[in-house]
């Protein structure tokens, strides 16, 4: 027979979540360091909308080049090094699951890589590209903008990095509804104040005080949100389903009766 598992004491679980977060750390490190060595590569890309359009952007410090450098590689080390940050949490939080949970915990581990991965890349190409585009258009040809690179590759992380946050939504449904914990009936009494909070959420996390990226980001929060609700509907159903077939395992056992050997 297996020992039971020996709970730990609070000193243990913070010499454990200091091996989680010194573990996450030196992952995200060493893939900047490798991202490092093609930030031309990436840069480019991320100023494929301006370029695109005939402009550069200026530097107007003599590190801010350098700093830039730094800090799109600390983007990119950490979506690189997401499979590692999310497997020791994993790690840390599976003694405290039961069998059930740690199933569920194992698809949200492993889903919401690629669900963050996936926000981003739709950030990027769904609404970065096209909001820079459409801004650019504003300033007309009395206007010629003076990009610096430090706004704007803020500008670019901090439009793309909530959207790979926010991607996670329908697997959050997902493992909510298996646990019990959200219906699909409460998700669609809730659908105004949704409407209300993502249009709140885009406003909070959007990177510039104007109207028209606002609203880039409102559409595809709130899909989100109907994606969720459509996520935990069918859940439902395949719960509903499995617990029939069960019930009628049931009674179809109990119709059963013993054969008299008289």
């Amino acid at each position: 027979m297996a020992e039971p598992q020996k709970e730990m004491t609070i000193i243990e679980h913070l010499e454990e979540l200091r091996r989680v977060l010194l573990i996450s750390l030196v992952a995200v490190l060493i893939c900047a360091a490798g991202a490092y060595a093609f930030s031309d590569q990436i840069m480019g890309v991320l100023l494929g909308p301006v370029t695109s359009a005939g402009y550069k952007p200026v530097v107007t410090g003599v590190t801010e080049a350098f700093m830039v450098r730094i800090k799109l590689s600390l983007f990119m080390g950490f979506l690189v090094a997401l499979p590692v940050i999310l497997w020791q949490v994993w790690r840390f939080v599976a003694p405290a699951l039961d069998k059930a949970e740690r199933r569920y915990f194992v698809v949200f581990v492993f889903g919401s890589f690629f669900l963050f991965m996936g926000g981003v890349i739709f950030g990027f190409f769904g609404v970065f590209k096209l909001a820079v585009a459409f801004l650019l258009k504003f300033t007309g040809s009395q206007l010629v903008p003076m990009l610096t690179i430090d706004k704007y590759i803020s500008f670019a992380i901090y439009l793309l990095l909530p959207f790979g946050l926010i991607f996670e939504l329908p697997l959050i449904s997902f493992v909510a509804a298996r646990l019990g914990l959200v219906s699909s009936a409460f998700l669609a009494r809730k659908r105004k104040y949704a409407l209300l909070g993502t249009v709140v959420i885009a406003a909070a996390i959007t990177p510039t005080p104007d109207m028209i990226t606002c609203l880039m980001m409102t559409g595809p929060l709130y899909a989100l949100y109907e994606a969720s609700l459509i996520v935990v509907r069918l859940t439902e159903r395949a719960a509903a389903r499995r617990r029939a077939r069960e019930e009628a395992e049931e009674e179809r056992d109990e119709g059963v009766l013993p054969v008299s050997n008289t």
